[in-house]
């Protein structure tokens, strides 16, 4: 103990955030760390093998020099928030309406923050997939969820549909469905989405849907998005990224899609996180979406 103006005053630091604080090592900095060490490939991360298309390199230097680079508006540059409404009727058959359902972020991380952050109360159960990406669940418990894991089957990662079933409570208020899937490369079958869509339904219960990867998909698998099914269109959130439709991660922009009243609930969270994009990467990724589909398709 110190002595302050007389008083007694403790020298102890007092403890930062219990949640954060106490969160191990990642897997990817294990495994990478493991890789430097032996000299190994390392494919516990995923690093791109090439860079994205060289005209969308170029457009980031011009839109710099022709734009103003102020803020740009909090939901994302018109022509980016277009460009991603047509992406999505071209590539998943799902209508949005750019004005109202689209959501420009920073990478589909922070899209992941937002949303659970915009629609979790303390106390709302979250079913997740194990195994998942690792900020699923740290910052699912950081906006007061309870995270409810269904373990896929290790032999073929298929989902015990019995144990998902008993999953669901009067306190679900979200499911996330990550498609293709991270980290075992598991394409969510139609039979799979539908199986999902229908208890989302029953137990009138949000979807959240990772769909990052929906262009990396092997020959013979086809990418559905669970927000195309019946019912599910007014009650699911549906996130994609820049960084890993043209490999450049380096960007760091995603988006979100999906009805009024989740998108402003998230764009709520979104403002106080990092309130807007760099605008001239986001004009460059409008471009891409539009005219550089031979990269991802």
């Amino acid at each position: 103990m110190a002595a302050v103006n007389g008083h007694a005053s403790s020298t102890e630091p007092k403890p930062l955030n219990d949640l954060f604080t106490g969160l191990p090592t990642t897997i990817f900095t294990v495994m990478t760390n493991l890789a430097i060490k032996h000299k190994t490939i390392n494919l516990g991360q995923g690093f791109p093998d090439e860079e994205g298309p060289d005209n969308m390199k170029r457009l980031v230097g011009s839109a710099t020099l022709e734009h103003h680079n102020q803020y740009p508006p909090m939901f994302g540059v018109p022509e980016l928030r277009q460009a991603v409404a047509r992406h999505s009727k071209t590539y998943s058959g799902v209508d949005v309406q750019w004005a109202s359902e689209t959501l420009i972020t920073v990478g589909a991380t922070e899209a992941i923050a937002a949303a659970f952050l915009g629609i979790l109360n303390k106390g709302d159960e979250v079913i997740m997939f194990d195994p998942m990406y690792d900020c699923y669940g740290s910052m699912a418990m950081r906006a007061g969820g309870l995270v409810k894991a269904v373990k896929l089957n290790v032999e073929d990662w298929s989902v015990d549909r019995q144990q998902l079933q008993q999953t669901f409570t009067p306190k679900t208020k979200l499911i996330v469905v990550n498609t293709p899937h991270n980290p075992t490369g598991k394409v969510f079958s139609k039979q799979d989405l539908q199986f999902i869509a229908d208890l989302c339904i029953q137990h009138n219960v949000y979807a959240l849907l990772d769909e990052v990867y929906e262009h990396l998909v092997f020959k013979g698998s086809q990418h559905v998005s669970l927000r195309s099914l019946e019912g599910m269109r007014e009650r699911s959130i549906r996130i994609g990224s820049a960084g890993k439709t043209f490999s450049f991660t380096s960007w760091k922009i995603g988006w979100v899609t999906g009805p009024p009243p989740l998108i402003n609930a998230i764009a709520k969270a979104h403002q106080f996180l990092v309130f807007t994009v760099p605008s001239n990467l986001q004009r460059a990724v409008a471009y891409g979406l539009d005219n550089e589909s031979s990269f991802f398709t």
